[in-house]
């Protein structure tokens, strides 16, 4: 870990009013957390939490100078699936645009939350570059959720529905 980094954040920290702050870079993990004073707990769980190699002495010494806490975990990579564990499927956005709810402001929604909907289904438009796209149901099923909000741009990959497929 770069020092000068790990001092601008313990600076930013410092100057803040937090007491907790996370900072997740890639599968690492920067935990910072405000002890009070005077407290041998304090240094203590810091040798218990974390393990620095020998050459970051220093980098204790000036955490413990300003009684905070750091820790450094991995954080495990949980592969991508349009499947969740709970049996939702992702209607995820085909590409980038403005999500629209209905073909126009005044006639209804295309789909509305707990109603069944059949593969191939027009659920929904993303406007991209003055064209708009109708997007159809990847799997029949009951909308759970709408995620996206009418009106607002949405990525490419982006969840727009949660659908609890049949």
């Amino acid at each position: 870990m770069d020092l000068n980094y790990l001092r601008k954040l313990v600076k930013i920290f410092d100057d803040s009013s937090l007491d907790d702050l996370t900072i997740e870079e890639g599968d690492s993990k920067i935990k910072f957390s405000r002890k009070p004073a005077n407290s041998i707990k304090s240094a203590n769980s810091l040798q218990d939490r974390v393990e620095f190699p020998q050459q970051s002495e220093e980098v204790q010494n000036f955490l413990m100078q300003k009684n905070l806490v750091l820790s450094e975990e991995k954080i495990p990579i949980i592969p991508k699936t349009d499947e969740l564990q709970s049996g939702f499927f992702e209607q995820k956005a085909p590409m980038v645009g403005t999500f629209y709810r209905a073909s126009s402001p005044d006639v209804d929604p295309y789909v509305e939350v707990g109603q069944h909907i059949s593969k191939g289904q027009t659920l929904c438009i993303i406007e991209a570059m003055k064209l708009m796209n109708e997007i159809e149901s990847d799997v029949s099923g009951t909308i759970e959720k709408i995620v996206a909000e009418n009106g607002t741009p949405v990525e490419y990959g982006q969840t727009l529905f949660l659908i609890r497929a049949d």
